[in-house]
């Protein structure tokens, strides 16, 4: 039986793997559907207007057109928590919740954009294109306009496994999906200054609900870039 839902887009979008993290916590069939990101075609701007990926679409509702489609990652995973409920992907705790918001909110803004767009669009968009990575861009975004993120991301987890109480939550699934970004084609930060993040990352690297997702990518990156980059120093 096909799935429901189906994730146009590509597994490559850090707000994509954020979805499909939650479909896989929900245990929740779905499929992907890719979209040309350099030349999208006009029926997926008809549903998502901002020209952004992924986009989500359940079929229950309608299997064609802009009816049952959602194209923001954070009203996919709303939506998804409203309609599979369990497990619960937020916290029930009013605060927790909250703060849960907040982290999904730094991660999918100043998260995005200076590891996804200023370390891996500089490398990957350019081996896309047969051109050369723009290594100086890369590596200036990040010793310079990383370390303070991940200052405030080792505070906030407080020597703890998740950021917010015992258990994974849309705040580890968003950050985890952005550091995911970058330490696909980088290699690692220093585990010396940011031990807990490091900690984070590596159980978020081997977490059922991003195993589909990240095979899908390292498979695609094999060529593009066969090896990480170190950027430190």
């Amino acid at each position: 039986m096909a799935a429901d839902i189906i994730l146009y887009g590509s597994p490559l979008s850090p707000f994509q793997r954020k979805t499909e993290a939650v479909l896989a916590l929900k245990k929740v069939d779905y499929e992907c559907e890719a979209v040309n990101i350099m030349a999208m075609p006009d029926w997926y701007l008809e549903i998502s207007p901002l020209a952004r990926i992924p986009a989500l679409r359940d079929k229950s509702i309608a299997s064609e057109g802009t009816a049952g489609t959602i194209a923001d990652s954070s009203a996919m995973c709303a939506y998804l928590e409203k309609k599979y409920p369990e497990p619960a992907a937020f916290p029930d705790d009013a605060f927790a919740y909250g703060r849960a918001i907040w982290l999904e909110e730094f991660a999918d803004s100043v998260m995005a954009m200076n590891g996804g767009g200023g370390v891996f669009r500089p490398i990957v968009f350019a081996a896309m294109t047969g051109g050369q990575p723009d290594l100086e861009t890369a590596r200036t975004t990040w010793n310079e306009k990383l370390p303070p993120l991940w200052d405030y991301l080792e505070n906030q987890l407080d020597g703890g496994q998740y950021f917010l109480g015992d258990r994974l939550s849309i705040a580890d699934i968003a950050v985890a999906a952005q550091l995911m970004q970058t330490d696909l084609i980088a290699a690692p930060f220093d585990a010396d200054k940011w031990p807990g993040l490091t900690a984070f990352l590596s159980a978020m690297n081997t977490h059922p609900v991003f195993e589909r997702n990240l095979q899908s990518c390292q498979k695609m990156l094999a060529k593009m870039v066969p090896e990480k980059i170190d950027l430190n120093g």
